[in-house]
């Protein structure tokens, strides 16, 4: 039998070579399970997956073999390594659909580990996966910070870590605006004679792209790109679309359709993809992403329109110098905070943001409360909006009516719903809340706020495609006003509707609201059909008139 040292100089040699296939064959054929070192257990992990990363049970192996390597050597370079491997293996595998992956297991391997973990990179990456699986924000940004502190982060690692702090209600403004600097100076900047130059050429029209990775079915963002896009003069505007996804779907083609061009950038290296957009000399970019995951935010460091603005994906600053505008409405930035946003800020004449109206007609119909005699509340948002904070003032709520309910979308992670459901027992709310499964088809989905009397806003990060949703179906929004921009959409969507009663100024006003509305069935009717009558007639869904404002201030900027 060939030692274990020399059988890893062999099989390194192969790794080099790209021959996995055969390494997994070496490994299982000349060495028994007892006879492998945490390297060999660490190497058949790698060498199984790395091909393979779809199948499921070949996945599943190399978990296994990660943690046997990483349980023979919890203190050794190696077996951290493994943990590491095990970590981020396991999270490929839950994502596959494997339920039986145990998040609790891995945060336990990792705790016991922690004091050798805090300065690896790996394991520090691996851990924000499993915590943004479980929507827990502290452990996300926990790690973030250390890869900070540890000055070992990429682009993505820094991006991610300023979206998370949306999440935490003792970030200022002041906070974003220093943290979007500190990335805009980590971000790669090319050198001119790399690039292809700006064009001064002046186009017969005025030309607008939007860059995003979110064109397709089911994404947000599409309800209000699509209002726009819909209604714009093509005698004086020249759309372009620049996708950075690798899968189009029926929803991204229906997109194209609507534009002038469509160019895919999906990866294209950063330095080709800047001057293939300089080359089309677009007047206006529109940055659809800012910090989210799949952002391209490294283009814009280095110009690649005369005029660059954010909008919607990232509803805060950049941080980036070059990042000229973002859109927003008065509601949102308050002239006091303009100095805390790298962007100038262009204030549109109602609000920021225009649904484009959904597939189905705005219909009165009776509130669950008819019959069932209880309250009702709901919440759609995505779970990572769900916060400790959140559950604790919802908690005040459930308690203090007797027989409410809450109803929250289900997560893709089950995890994430134990998680939910342990933060609401630990406030003493056990059978009031139900987890609703998630509806794939847009009907079964809107249809769903036909079981909710009152939706209940998230913050600090509030809601945006669910409070329209929401108010589409008749349903009243009580929503917390925050302190920037992503805590202030829920007010400006109120205002706009024309109830401010339902804007609370603190968590106590919030509370008090709920219940007010509550136990009062005659106002909270009333309201209820005030919204019926008032949604189709406000700024929230007049696509024609948004659009026309939004038009005509681009326009103003590029003459």
């Amino acid at each position: 039998m060939v030692s274990n040292k020399n059988l890893e100089i062999e099989l390194q040699e192969l790794f080099k070579q790209k021959r996995y296939s055969e390494i997994v064959f070496e490994i299982t054929t000349k060495t028994s399970e007892s006879e492998r070192s945490a390297g060999l257990f660490n190497l058949l992990g790698i060498s199984r997956i790395t091909d393979n990363r779809k199948d499921k049970n070949i996945v599943s192996l190399a978990v296994e073999d990660f943690k046997k390597g990483y349980l023979l050597e919890k203190e050794s370079v190696t077996g951290i390594d493994s943990l590491s491997n095990f970590v981020i293996s396991s999270v490929l595998l839950r994502d596959l659909g494997n339920n039986s992956v145990d998040f609790d297991e891995i945060i336990s391997f990792y705790k016991n580990s922690e004091k050798i973990c805090l300065n690896h990179r790996g394991i520090n990456v691996a851990m924000t996966m499993v915590y943004r699986r479980l929507n827990d924000y502290q452990g996300v940004l926990f790690h973030y910070e250390r890869l900070i502190k540890i000055k070992n982060f990429g682009i993505r690692d820094l991006c991610s870590y300023g979206y998370w702090r949306c999440f935490d209600k003792n970030w200022k403004q002041k906070d974003f605006f220093d943290y979007g600097k500190f990335l805009d100076k980590n971000l790669p900047e090319y050198n001119e004679k790399d690039l292809v130059p700006l064009s001064k050429e002046k186009n017969n029209k005025t030309r607008i792209g939007f860059l995003s990775s979110d064109i397709k079915g089911g994404h947000s963002i599409i309800y209000f790109l699509k209002t726009i896009l819909s209604n714009y003069d093509k005698n004086k505007f020249e759309i372009f679309l620049f996708l950075n996804q690798t899968q189009e779907d029926q929803t991204t083609k229906e997109f194209i359709e609507l534009v002038d061009k469509s160019i895919n950038i999906n990866r294209i290296r950063d330095i080709q993809t800047i001057n293939n957009i300089r080359e089309q000399n677009i007047d206006i970019m529109i940055d659809l992403m800012g910090y989210t995951s799949t952002n391209r935010i490294e283009l814009f460091k280095n110009r690649i329109a005369k005029i660059q603005i954010l909008w919607m994906g990232y509803c805060n600053t950049s941080g980036l110098k070059n990042m000229d505008y973002i859109i927003s409405d008065r509601n949102l930035i308050y002239p006091e905070e303009e100095k805390f946003y790298a962007e100038k800020v262009i204030f549109l004449n109602s609000i920021w943001n225009c649904h484009c109206g959904l597939d189905t007609k705005i219909e009165y119909y009776d509130p669950p409360f008819n019959k069932n005699r209880y309250i009702t509340f709901g919440s759609f948002n995505n779970f990572d909006k769900i916060t400790p904070g959140v559950i604790e003032v919802w908690s005040k709520i459930l308690k203090s009516l007797k027989n409410s309910r809450l109803i929250l979308k289900s997560a893709k992670e089950i995890h994430t719903n134990k998680r939910i459901k342990k933060l609401f027992e630990k406030n003493g709310i056990k059978d009031s809340v139900i987890f609703l499964d998630r509806k794939d088809e847009k009907e079964d989905h809107l249809n769903a706020y036909k079981e909710i009397d009152i939706a209940l806003d998230t913050f600090p990060y509030n809601g945006v495609t669910t409070s329209f949703e929401s108010i589409w179906m008749g349903v009243p929004v009580i929503t917390l006003a925050g302190y920037n921009f992503n805590s202030r959409c829920g007010e400006s969507i109120n205002k706009n509707l024309n109830i401010e009663y339902l804007i609370a100024k603190n968590e106590n006003e919030y509370v008090t609201k709920a219940l007010d509305l509550s136990n009062n069935p005659n106002k909270y009717l009333d309201l209820r059909k005030e919204i019926f009558e008032k949604a189709l007639k406000s700024p929230l869904f007049d696509g024609k008139n948004y659009s026309k404002n939004f038009f005509q201030s681009l326009e103003d900027l590029n003459n």
